[in-house]
């Protein structure tokens, strides 16, 4: 998971979904809060930080398959607090040269998005919210860094099980999709409860009283946020299914079915 705030601004005293994300990484950019907040997550599902690597994994792996695809442009929404391998720095290893724009509406994160990674012109910090996606689309800023009559790859990792249903996920997907040429990409990861739907509402109540509330959802509930899109083989598969680098063994902890799954759909 990479989430962007749905909240308003700093609050020390607010669990905060992108700092918790930091916590599951091992980063630092985090609070008591948001390591409490944590503590209480994995005692119901341990495996986070293993999702969250294999989310990271999942990242480069899309970015270099998208990168032999010929793009050259990517628009991170929901970007979240920096850590290693980050968007641009994987695009640069495969694509130099390509531009790369993160989005997010957390202050915390546009902060630190501006002072470590807005070093280089080939990167662009806006702010944004996923939940306003024609906002985004139309952002003269984004327009301006990333032209719109060529391929882009738009990432929505772990963003949108932090959209509640009333603001129409699929919608937001589409929408995005709308404004895209044909030869761009969408790739999204999402998380799943398919194995254990019991523990979904303890964790939901944590994020309840965060800056993002987490929304559960089955496998079948994420399938069409890929309508409209072609999806790359192997389709959508949970993370370290998805063009792994090595030989994948399984059962490992964290790697149950359905636990975290994720895709990369183009627009034809």
């Amino acid at each position: 998971m990479n989430p962007a705030s749905i909240g308003g601004g700093f609050n020390a005293s607010i669990p905060n979904a992108a700092r918790m994300y930091d916590y599951f990484l091992g980063g630092k950019d985090n609070l008591p809060v948001d390591r409490e907040a944590g503590e209480r997550v994995l005692k119901f599902v341990p495996e986070i930080p293993i999702g969250i690597r294999e989310n990271r994994a999942f990242l480069a792996r899309a970015i270099r398959f998208l990168a032999d695809q010929g793009v050259r442009q990517f628009l991170d929404i929901g970007a979240g607090l920096p850590t290693q391998d980050n968007v641009h720095q994987v695009a640069a290893r495969y694509a130099p040269g390509s531009r790369t724009v993160y989005v997010d509406n957390d202050p915390q994160v546009l902060v630190h998005a501006r002072a470590l990674l807005q070093q280089s012109p080939e990167v662009l910090v806006a702010q944004g919210d996923v939940r306003r996606p024609d906002e985004i689309m139309s952002n003269e800023a984004i327009r301006a860094h990333l032209d719109f009559d060529q391929p882009i790859a738009v990432l929505l990792l772990a963003i949108l099980h932090f959209v509640p249903d009333s603001d129409d996920p699929a919608g937001i997907v589409a929408r995005i999709r709308a404004a895209l040429p044909p030869g761009s990409h969408i790739a999204i990861s999402h998380v799943a409860v398919d194995d254990r739907p019991q523990v979904a509402p303890e964790v939901e109540r944590v994020y309840d009283n965060a800056s993002a509330q987490f929304v559960s959802r089955m496998s079948e509930e994420i399938a069409p946020l890929f309508d409209g899109l072609e999806l790359a083989e192997p389709g959508m598969v949970n993370l370290h299914q998805w063009r792994p680098d090595t030989r994948v063994t399984e059962p490992a902890l964290g790697r149950a079915r359905n636990y975290f799954l994720c895709g990369v759909g183009e627009i034809v």
